[in-house]
C-alpha cells in the first residue's frame, strides 16, 4: 500500500508540474509584446534616427529632393566652423542683401541697410525667421575673393566641402539660402545627418531652441535701433515637448520641409520630412516620426 501511494503521488505531483509549466508557456505565448505600427506620413520623403544615428524610419531616405530653407543648418554650420570665429564681430547690412530678398521675394529678417549686425545676431536672424538677407550676409563675410560674388561662390563651395566631409553623398548646394540656382538638393538621410552633427555645437543648439529673439543693433549714424522680434518658424517648439531645433523650409519647388529634433529621457531623436503638403502636415509628419523614434527606443 505504501508503495503504490508513493507512485500516486508522485505521478500527481509530475502531471500538476507539467501541467503548470504548460500553462505558464502558453500564457507567455498568448500575450506576445504588441508590435509597434509605422506611422503613415504624407511627406514625399522621410528618415528618422536616434542620437547616435542609428535608423529608425526610412520613406524615400535617399532621394534627393529640393531643400527650401533647411538648406540655411548648412549656412550655420559653416559659419560656426570658422577658425577664431568672434561672435560679435560687426557686419555691415549692404543694399545688396535687401535687394536679394525683395526681388526672389524671400523670406527675411528686414535687415536695415548701414545698420551693423553682429554675426550673432545674423545666425539668430537666419535660423529664426529664416532671413535669406542674414544668410547672403553671412555668406559675403565668410565667403573669400575679391568681389561679393566671389566670396559667395567660395562660401557656397565650403557649404560642398563640408556636407562631403560629413557623408552625405546624395547633396549639393548651389546657394546659400534653400533659393536654388538649378542644383540645390538633398536628401531626408543626408539633412538627418546634417542636423545631427549641427547639434552637436552649442552656439547652434542654444539658436535653433531660442522661439523669440530681439536684436539690437547700431545704425548708420551710431544710435541704437531695437529690432522686431524675430520668432522661430518651427512649430515644434511650441507644440512638442521637449523639442530642441531644428528648422523649416519651403518652396514651390521644395513643398513644406522641416528638420526637427526632440530630447526625453535622455533619449533624442532627429528627423526630416521632406516635400510635405502644408504646414500643418508638415508639422503632424514630424510629430508623429517624434512619436514612433521614442517608441523605438522604449
Amino acid at each position: 500500500m505504501t508503495s503504490i501511494s508513493g507512485a500516486r503521488i508522485r505521478q500527481a505531483i509530475t502531471v500538476g508540474l507539467t501541467t503548470g509549466a504548460m500553462l505558464t508557456a502558453g500564457a507567455v505565448a498568448a500575450a506576445p509584446a504588441q508590435a509597434l505600427t509605422v506611422p503613415t506620413v504624407y511627406a514625399k520623403g522621410a528618415y528618422v534616427s536616434d542620437g547616435s544615428g542609428r535608423t529608425l524610419y526610412t520613406k524615400s531616405a535617399d532621394v534627393k529632393r529640393s531643400t527650401g530653407s533647411t538648406t540655411k543648418i548648412m549656412t550655420a554650420k559653416v559659419v560656426l566652423s570658422q577658425p577664431n570665429l568672434n561672435l560679435d564681430a560687426k557686419v555691415t547690412i549692404q543694399k545688396a542683401y535687401s535687394d536679394y530678398v525683395v526681388s526672389r521675394n524671400a523670406s527675411q529678417a528686414h535687415l536695415i541697410v548701414g545698420d551693423k549686425v553682429t554675426v550673432r545676431q545674423l545666425l539668430y536672424g537666419l535660423m529664426l525667421p529664416s532671413g535669406c538677407d542674414a544668410a547672403y550676409a553671412l555668406a559675403d563675410k565668410f565667403g573669400t575673393g575679391t568681389t561679393r560674388a566671389a566670396r559667395v561662390s567660395s562660401f557656397i563651395s565650403k557649404m560642398n566641402t563640408t556636407a562631403k566631409n560629413l557623408g552625405m553623398t546624395n547633396t549639393h548646394f548651389d546657394s546659400f539660402d534653400g533659393i536654388s540656382n538649378g542644383s540645390n538638393y538633398s536628401t531626408p538621410r543626408d539633412l538627418t545627418k546634417l542636423a545631427r552633427s549641427a547639434m552637436t555645437g552649442y552656439t547652434f543648439r542654444t539658436i535653433v531652441k531660442t522661439k523669440s529673439y530681439t536684436a539690437k543693433t547700431i545704425t548708420s549714424t551710431g544710435t541704437t535701433r531695437t529690432m522686431a522680434p524675430w520668432t522661430n518658424t518651427n512649430p515644434l517648439l511650441s507644440s512638442y515637448s521637449g523639442a530642441t531645433g531644428v528648422k523649416t523650409g519651403s518652396g514651390p519647388e521644395a513643398g513644406y520641409c522641416l528638420a526637427f529634433s526632440a530630447t526625453r529621457s535622455g533619449k533624442t531623436v532627429y528627423g526630416v520630412v521632406l516635400a510635405s503638403t502644408n504646414a500643418t502636415t508638415r508639422q503632424s509628419d514630424a510629430t508623429k516620426l517624434l512619436n514612433y523614434g521614442f517608441a523605438k527606443q522604449a
